[in-house]
């Protein structure tokens, strides 16, 4: 499902951090011991799903027993009040294995539902979305699959994924050209380099750049940037994209537009386990 994660150890320090050394200790007192419980996880918002793996996951490590009755996949999208996934089990360890749950479920759904926002003011226009390394940290890899499941490209993953040249490596380098031909001296390949002003554009190609992230760009700018560059290289139009200004960017004739709200400021989606 996610690549490169430890979905196990994830879920066994989630759950450690949550019931403590004592465990439950209301569900203890309060639940008999072999009750069981049916439960419904369902959406309480118009939302686009990530996560439900990873839920399941959790139930199971409490209660390895349990029946899960996976009712949508990952990255449809649903309306308010349908039913996700049905559980049955132990009624101790579905409630303790909830909140871990949900938390999770609610957070990727939440990045899916406005990722699936953005791809969608954009269809037609012929960019692609892409997130950032704007993720919270060790959640990364989870992120970036809610980020996939909402229709998004996943840019780098981590620092030695792909080379970036940014303005603070080309401040102390000298200049665009200097990093670029740097760059490509260490052998280095897939080089992308951002540029603030139209002036560094011919400077960053005639270096060897092979794509050029136009950051903070106005609309006209972007408009005169790829005019200049004229499909010598991919471009990527990135900082500060809303979602209201998302169709602008992409109709300059960018190739790619990074958006880091979509892992940074994505609100959690209403998710909710009923119990009956």
């Amino acid at each position: 499902m996610i690549a490169d994660f430890d979905l196990a150890g994830f879920v066994t320090v989630t759950l450690a951090e949550d019931l403590g050394t004592g465990g439950d200790i209301t569900s203890n007192a309060v639940i008999p011991a072999q009750a069981q419980l049916d439960a419904v996880m369902a959406s309480r918002d118009d939302v686009v799903l990530a996560g439900v793996e990873i839920a399941e996951a959790f139930f199971r490590a409490l209660d390895p027993k349990c029946t899960l009755e996976r009712l949508v996949a990952d990255g449809t999208a649903v309306s308010a009040g349908t039913a996700l996934l049905r559980i049955t089990g132990n009624a101790r360890a579905l409630l303790a294995a909830e909140r871990s749950a949900l938390n999770t479920v609610q957070h990727l759904t939440g990045i899916a539902t406005m990722t699936r926002a953005y791809v969608d003011v954009i269809a037609g226009t012929g960019a692609v979305l892409l997130d950032t390394r704007k993720t919270l940290p060790g959640l990364r890899a989870l992120e970036k699959y809610a980020t996939r499941m909402g229709g998004a490209t996943n840019h780098r993953m981590r620092l030695d994924d792909g080379v970036m040249i940014k303005d603070n490596h080309i401040a102390v380098a000298g200049g665009v050209d200097q990093a670029v031909r740097a760059a490509k001296a260490a052998g280095l390949t897939g080089v992308v380099v951002e540029v603030d002003r139209i002036d560094q554009i011919e400077p960053a190609l005639a270096a060897g750049a092979d794509r050029l992230l136009l950051d903070n760009m106005d609309v006209p700018t972007l408009r005169a940037a790829v005019a200049l560059i004229a499909g010598r290289v991919p471009t990527e139009a990135s900082g500060g994209v809303r979602l209201d200004t998302i169709r602008a960017i992409a109709e300059t004739g960018v190739t790619f537009i990074s958006v880091g709200r979509i892992t940074q400021s994505a609100p959690a989606a209403d998710i909710g386990l009923d119990f009956g």
